[in-house]
């Protein structure tokens, strides 16, 4: 059987800069690598969380005026925290906006969001021994 392991994800962004500064403020993502194509008008920058190999691709288009339309059959990008209630409170404090933490079954929570510059959305969910809990 083949493998298929997922390498990126691309959102088109308003301002580079911004959504550059997003990533890496609210997950400590950098930017492993970055290329730009005058001749094709565009900047691709790759976001990495290090030591692990799937890249957030953001796509800059030069001259892009307006927000690009999500769509609703996207939902959102999900990141794990092991330290949940600890990122709340970090992301809340860095002026950040987190959703309150919630769970799909009553107890404990499981999950919040953030919403990235151009409205992208981010689920930070809690790992347990480096599986996510839902």
């Amino acid at each position: 059987m083949l493998n298929y392991p997922m390498i990126h994800i691309c959102y088109r962004v308003l301002d580079l800069q911004a959504s550059e500064a997003f990533y890496q403020k609210a997950f400590g993502f950098e930017v492993g690598r970055k290329k730009d194509f005058p001749e094709g008008g565009f900047t691709l920058s790759y976001l990495v969380s290090p030591g692990l190999p799937f890249e957030l691709e953001l796509t800059y288009n030069y001259g892009q005026k307006e927000a690009y339309v999500i769509g609703n059959g996207y939902s959102h990008l999900a990141v794990g925290v092991e330290d949940l209630e600890g990122s709340h409170r970090r992301h809340s404090d860095d002026g950040l906006n987190p959703t309150p933490i919630k769970g799909l079954t009553p107890g404990k929570g499981k999950f919040y969001f953030l919403t990235d510059p151009d409205g992208f959305r981010v689920e930070v969910v809690r790992l347990t021994q480096s599986k996510m809990e839902i």
